[in-house]
């Protein structure tokens, strides 16, 4: 079961990060006052500062750190301290060249970058725990610090490992995973293409081959190493600090990124998760703007993976300029109310700390377009303007910190199956396509929608919280997820599924039985035929409702088993008139087959027939692209109106409540300016 967050902020915090190594010392106290007068009252420091500690190898010098840190002190600064391994100084890479990562033909990424290393080098494993300790050692009972954070958004960057040590450290998780050769000869299925292996010192990470025809097992297996390998470097600090920390401290670190089970690494290594949120990526300049879209809405789903590893997180780094480095990335900066606006989701969505990046935009390096809150000139600006006035209302949003979100269902996601998406195009761009259609159901109808990650460790009660759940195409399906997902439906719940559903077992193989697989009794459906949706050919749809609604990309050609009853028939392609979405009753609760990938309109109907869309109808009724959340705690609710559009929008109060900015009680027709947002106690 999901462990209990071994840390919560008790009041609504605000913070930004700070770089003192890149700044004279005579700017350090005026920053840390003109922070405090803004309501700042936290700083992340020193994750790329490993030479201020270390300038030779062995020679360690604390006296930077400590400066800055009495000086936080002095002033009342909290200080999270960052481990400084995501960037090795250059007397590490050049006399040990075997820490750096490599592309997969093999050339290493050099120094001036970050990230560049691998977390299996052995000499890098150990030079990284004598930094942290000797750090940890140091300042760990020093009482501005509050919290640490490991390394630097792990697997960002690169998400693939292809060094000596990586190999190395391969083969022997794959001793430990399967014993044999015979048996991952067997789970490999590597008698396709004499592929067979006679020991497992003849087995690499991926290499180049032909046509990218890389063994689809092995692929997922070199995955879910690559997570083992962030996941352990991650323990192996954790471990460190908290012989350390002082008690009341927390370990942190700062995500989302590919290839990593965050999920464990919260559980094993974290006390509370953050996460670095910059939605000013939907308006690059390089991007095609549809403004029919949700673009930056588009974070409120990244936000709630976050919610799924940690309910109470942060924000590490929230947008308050425009990003972008001397190589890549172009953005605008936020137009006034778009940093508040940002801010605002972060919390509505669960955060109960905001870190904006960073406190002034650096005036040298790759990042001298990551514009913080002030610029290169160092004097009060709107943004500035902008970060106290959302700490004016942050403040007022006490009462929230801690409240859970509300959601009246979840998209069900295990990284099984994430992970085989990206190794299979075919499974990998339906899965997309249909997350993406659902979330954008969701955020359409208005209907708060959470993440639920299923592993072997999901207990039935996680399940039950949600009435409704989606799992669109889990491809890869266990007995032990079956026999959740079977008690889940038994016990009064209602289970959607898609296309593709449970043909592949634990190893990527397709499964030699009638699909959807072993879940079939739940589905009441047989699979004799199906297919990708052809270009030459209308799009298919079926009638639900009364209305056509497409069935894109992949389609299912159910056929009803009996005591299934069938919500709709194909209209078209060589199947029309076949089954294609489905219901079958189990127990006290119901499985829903669509057949085919999601589409927004099906996601819609299904949200419409199972009665849980807009829950939010009897309070307020809201207009154009503004989004709805809500947060509850001791019986109170709190529900957060966000405005994403350009333009101003309007929105209906049903009920009296009390406007959390202002204390004041409203109801009625409102409007909320282009990127406004209210908070109302209901």
């Amino acid at each position: 079961m999901s462990s209990k967050q071994n840390f919560q902020w008790k009041e609504m915090t605000m913070g930004t990060d700070y770089y003192p190594e890149h700044w004279d010392k005579s700017l350090w106290r005026e920053d840390l006052k003109r922070m405090l007068e803004a309501g700042i009252t936290v700083i992340r420091i020193a994750e790329f500062a490993w030479s201020k500690v270390e300038p030779e190898e062995g020679v360690f010098e604390y006296g930077f750190f400590d400066e800055f840190l009495d000086l936080c002190q002095e002033e009342g600064m909290k200080v999270i301290f960052g481990t400084p391994t995501a960037t090795p100084p250059v007397w590490l890479t050049e006399k040990y060249p075997e820490v750096l990562n490599s592309d997969r033909n093999g050339v290493k990424y050099r120094h001036g970058g970050r990230r560049h290393y691998n977390y299996n080098s052995e000499i890098y494993r150990q030079l990284c725990s004598r930094i942290v300790e000797k750090e940890a050692a140091h300042y760990g009972k020093h009482p501005a610090i509050v919290g640490w954070q490991i390394d630097n958004e792990l697997n960002c960057e690169v998400d693939e490992f292809y060094s000596e040590a990586d190999t190395l450290a391969f083969r022997e998780f794959l001793r430990q995973k399967y014993g044999t050769i015979e048996a991952l000869n067997e789970a490999w299925g590597t008698v396709f293409w004499n592929q067979t292996y006679n020991s497992f010192d003849q087995i690499y990470v991926m290499r180049p081959l032909l046509n990218s025809g890389n063994n689809p097992h092995q692929h997922l297996d070199y995955i879910r190493f690559i997570s083992e390998s962030a996941n352990s470097f991650c323990r192996m600090q954790a471990d460190i600090i908290r012989r350390y920390k002082k008690e009341k401290d927390y370990i942190t670190t700062n995500g989302l990124f590919g290839n990593l089970d965050n999920h464990r690494m919260e559980k094993e290594a974290l006390d509370v998760y953050t996460y670095d949120s910059y939605p000013n990526f939907a308006f690059g300049i390089e991007n095609v703007i549809d403004p029919s879209a949700l673009n930056d809405r588009k974070w409120t789903l990244n936000l709630a993976e976050v919610r799924s590893v940690c309910p109470h997180f942060g924000i590490m780094e929230q947008q308050s300029g425009g990003g972008g480095w001397t190589t890549r990335m172009l953005m605008p900066a936020p137009r006034p109310g778009q940093l508040t606006l940002w801010a605002v989701t972060s919390v509505a969505q669960g955060a109960d700390y905001v870190g904006f990046f960073r406190w002034r935009t650096c005036s040298f390096g790759t990042e001298i377009y990551w514009h913080g809150i002030l610029d290169y000139d160092n004097r009060d600006n709107r943004k500035l303007a902008e970060v106290k006035d959302f700490y004016s209302k942050l403040k007022k949003l006490d009462p929230v910190c801690g409240a859970e979100f509300a959601a009246p269902f979840a998209l069900v996601k295990d990284y099984d199956n994430t992970w085989d998406g990206s190794v299979d195009v075919w499974h990998g761009t339906m899965l997309k396509k249909s997350e993406k259609a659902i979330f954008e159901a969701a955020q359409r109808t208005h209907t708060p929608m959470d993440i639920l990650n299923l592993s072997d460790e999901t207990e039935i009660d996680e399940l039950k919280k949600y009435p409704v759940l989606f799992y669109p195409h889990a491809s890869i399906m266990t007995e032990k997820r079956a026999g959740l997902l079977k008690k889940y439906v038994e016990d009064g719940g209602k289970l959607v599924l898609g296309a593709r559903t449970a043909f592949k077992d634990i190893h990527g193989h397709c499964v030699m039985m009638p699909q959807p697989g072993l879940l079939q009794p739940l589905t009441g459906t047989d699979i004799h035929d199906f297919t990708l949706t052809s270009p030459a050919e209308p799009e298919v749809t079926v009638t639900l409702g009364g209305a056509a609604v497409p069935m894109p990309y992949f389609n299912d050609v159910i056929t009803p088993l009996e005591g299934t009853k069938v919500l709709a028939y194909y209209d078209n392609s060589y199947y029309a008139g076949s089954a294609g979405v489905t219901e079958k009753m189990t127990g006290k609760g119901k499985t829903i087959h669509v057949g085919a990938a999601f589409s927004t309109e099906m996601a819609e109907a299904i949200l419409k027939y199972l009665e849980i869309i807009e829950p939010f109808a009897d309070v307020v009724s809201v207009e154009g692209n503004i989004d709805v959340a809500e947060r509850t705690k001791d019986g109170h609710t709190y529900l957060f109106i966000m405005n994403y559009a350009w333009t101003e929008g309007s929105y209906e109060l049903k009920k009296a409540a009390r406007n959390m900015y202002t204390d004041e009680t409203e109801s009625g027709k409102l409007t909320l300016p282009a990127f406004g947002t209210v908070v109302y106690e209901i």
